[in-house]
């Protein structure tokens, strides 16, 4: 027998209290702020008591996997770069598996979830085996925090969990006729923010939050580079401007805006950043630039770098990387510079042969 009571809690919201009572075992509740939550819960519940599932530790049995996930996002600490990856993710199982408890949280139901965000369509395709592992490695964390350090768990069920296969990393970036044609487009865009932004992003490296996210406190116009507070890795970041981002930062300066400190506020709210999708995918599309994202504009710097004669720790503390194996991944060089490298060593053993 199942039932689910309702009741008003002390800020006004409805709580349902779920309660399962099956012959021969004690009776077991959960409450709830949805009451489809709570149905779940209750069909959950009664699966996991007859076939033996249920009755684990205490703490697997009294907490639910949003609960979980709840108190560890309350004090991970997060970045607001950090927060949109693994937050995003976090939020996902919460909403995917939140109602049950941690006693019948296995690895089927994570394996059913991740067959769900592989077979996704995400703005036309499907969601990269890549970007599922980002997913599980998000709850991995949660989970492992749980086992480690509240004991809420005896151990992580991700562990056996299958993962798929990750797909070389890209390598894309822009040769020197594509670049002409894209800073072109972006130049003749109606937005008047596009053009300097690609500029900055090429010829700094940063990511499209940390370079939309830069405050004007945090600019130094004058002995040319600023600071970055939040970063992925959350560390600071001290980033060098020079050439014509730094000349266009500086024009931009002698206009800002008075009613934010965002260099790139948005055009309806200006304390939020600016959102240059549509101008970025229209001018992306004119300069016929194809398989390639605003990302793709950190593989250009980092393989500019290389080319340019940059050693792979330069090119870490640029990105902002800690570990030489993202920049090997970044650091690429193309077949034409790799030929002109083997050309002008055999020019010069063998030149004069």
């Amino acid at each position: 027998m199942a039932r689910i009571k309702t009741r008003t809690a002390k800020d006004g919201t409805a709580r349902y209290t779920a309660e399962v009572r099956l012959k021969g075992y004690p009776a077991q509740t959960a409450t709830f702020k949805r009451k489809t939550d709570a149905s779940k819960w209750i069909t959950s519940t009664e699966s996991a008591i007859r076939e033996g599932r249920h009755f684990k530790t205490t703490a697997a049995k009294k907490h639910t996997v949003a609960d979980m996930i709840d108190r560890y996002l309350s004090g991970a600490n997060l970045t607001k770069v950090q927060d949109e990856h693994t937050g995003l993710h976090l939020r996902r199982w919460k909403d995917e598996v939140g109602y049950l408890i941690l006693a019948d949280l296995n690895v089927d139901v994570i394996t059913q979830v991740k067959d769900k965000l592989l077979n996704e369509d995400v703005r036309g395709k499907s969601r990269s085996p890549t970007t599922v592992l980002r997913y599980m490695a998000s709850l991995s964390a949660v989970l492992t925090t749980a086992v480690k350090d509240w004991a809420w768990l005896e151990d992580s069920p991700m562990k056996n969990t299958t993962k798929p296969k990750a797909v070389r990393g890209r390598v894309r970036f822009l040769s020197d006729d594509e670049r002409e044609r894209l800073l072109n487009a972006c130049k003749e865009s109606s937005n008047k923010q596009l053009y300097m932004c690609v500029i900055l992003a090429i010829s700094t490296g940063m990511r499209q939050a940390e370079l939309f996210g830069l405050k004007w406190p945090d600019v130094d116009l004058y002995n040319g580079f600023l600071i970055l507070h939040e970063t992925k890795n959350g560390e600071r970041r001290r980033v060098p401007l020079s050439g014509q981002g730094l000349e266009l930062l500086r024009e931009h300066g002698k206009v800002r805006r008075l009613d934010t400190d965002l260099l790139f506020p948005g055009i309806k709210d200006p304390l939020k950043p600016i959102d240059l999708q549509t101008p970025w995918e229209t001018a992306r599309k004119r300069a016929q630039i194809t398989e390639f994202t605003w990302h793709d504009l950190r593989h250009c710097t980092a393989s500019y770098l290389a080319m340019n004669g940059a050693a792979m720790p330069e090119i870490a503390e640029v990105l902002g990387h800690k570990t030489m194996q993202m920049v090997k991944r970044y650091a690429h060089l193309s077949d034409g510079h790799i030929s002109n490298v083997v050309a002008s060593m055999n020019e010069k053993i063998f030149g004069g042969v």
